[in-house]
């Protein structure tokens, strides 16, 4: 993982530049460390010089070099600990986006976050960087090449993304310059690689129950998906470039793949890849978004009398069968992102590294 983030020397001299004189500039804290997202960016930090915090409900590692912090999120006391001492906070904890727990993301994303703000401006903390999301901005029409200056989502596509909408807003609108308190949201799309505890596990187990033969749509619907090591890049880019200068402070930025790619090809290059057949069944769009309605309607007339959670949603046919896709353009011009793992090599690494999955003839 190290040579695929290995920098040129110019970026080593600026980084440099960047935190010369300032007080534990190269000590952090990740706020979900121990997350599919935290662990690599925990790696990655590491392999860059940094010092490094982990705060989260539960240690899911070991490293000698790493300094664990476990606890509540909304308790400063638990969490001051943590960011003391520290100049920059990467905040990546969240609830997985499957969870049905509404209470649970709303405490996390938005109370949870409200907690590290405050306990961030308490401990002396400078930079604030969210790991945010895309879909903040998705209402289930397409989207191509999305820029960060479009609204919020009036209708968001589950309650997961409303708290993440609220989670946002609550960090960039705390910038600020004047107190040398710096923050940025970074939103990716579609997180998938190795150890990935969500997509492809998920995937599988659908192919497994036969539940992967049919697609919605045409297939033609190009969609965002962002490897995990891209996503680390373009975090600890934005702690590197994070300053008072109001292009990068405040601000929100798009970081994915940049290489959209349609959906059910995405899906089925997982599948394939380990030994499973790809969905060759068509489902129109407007039928299978139909469908899921009447569902939806039929689990709401039912729940007097049984709680059912349905997979088939309206929102979730949306994803599968709509363009979704985001421009990188400010995050290119501001911090002079680039994806550092193609698709290609991305795929091939993520298949790879779920060898265990792979079905055997």
């Amino acid at each position: 993982m190290e040579q695929a983030f290995g920098e040129p020397m110019r970026d080593q001299v600026t980084r440099t530049h960047l935190t010369e004189g300032l007080p534990n500039a190269s000590k952090c804290t990740v706020i979900g460390g121990s997350g599919f997202l935290g662990q690599h960016m925990v790696e990655q930090l590491l392999a860059r010089g940094y010092t490094v915090n982990v705060f989260d409900m539960r240690q899911g590692f070991d490293n000698p070099r790493v300094q664990f912090f476990l606890g509540d999120l909304c308790s400063q006391q638990d969490l001051y600990p943590a960011l003391k001492g520290v100049s920059t906070v990467f905040h990546c904890a969240s609830p997985p986006p499957s969870s049905n727990n509404k209470e649970l993301f709303y405490r996390v994303n938005y109370i949870g976050t409200k907690n590290v703000i405050e306990t961030c401006k308490e401990a002396g903390v400078q930079k604030l960087i969210l790991t945010s999301s895309a879909s903040v901005i998705f209402e289930g029409v397409n989207i191509k090449n999305g820029t960060e200056d479009l609204p919020y989502a009036m209708k968001p596509i589950d309650y997961y993304t409303e708290t993440k909408i609220l989670q946002e807003r609550a960090v960039l609108d705390a910038n600020d310059p004047k107190r040398n308190f710096l923050t940025m949201a970074i939103r990716p799309h579609g997180i998938f690689g190795p150890r990935d505890p969500q997509l492809v596990p998920i995937l599988i187990e659908a192919a497994r129950k036969g539940k992967m033969k049919f697609m919605i749509g045409n297939g033609e619907n190009l969609v965002d998906f962002t490897f995990v090591e891209n996503v680390v890049h373009g975090h600890i880019l934005a702690a590197e470039h994070l300053s008072q200068d109001t292009a990068v402070s405040g601000k929100a930025f798009h970081i994915t793949n940049d290489e959209p790619i349609p959906f059910w090809t995405f899906l089925s290059r997982i599948l394939t890849g380990l030994n499973y057949e790809a969905p060759k069944y068509h489902i129109p769009y407007w039928v299978a978004y139909y469908l899921a309605l009447l569902v939806s309607l039929l689990v709401m007339l039912l729940s007097p009398v049984i709680q059912l959670q349905p997979t088939f949603t309206p929102m979730r046919v949306a994803l599968a069968g709509t363009f979704h896709y985001y421009s990188c353009e400010r995050a290119r011009k501001v911090m002079g992102y680039r994806p550092l793992v193609t698709m290609d090599d991305a795929i091939e690494r993520t298949v790879q590294s779920f060898h265990y999955l792979r079905k055997v003839e």
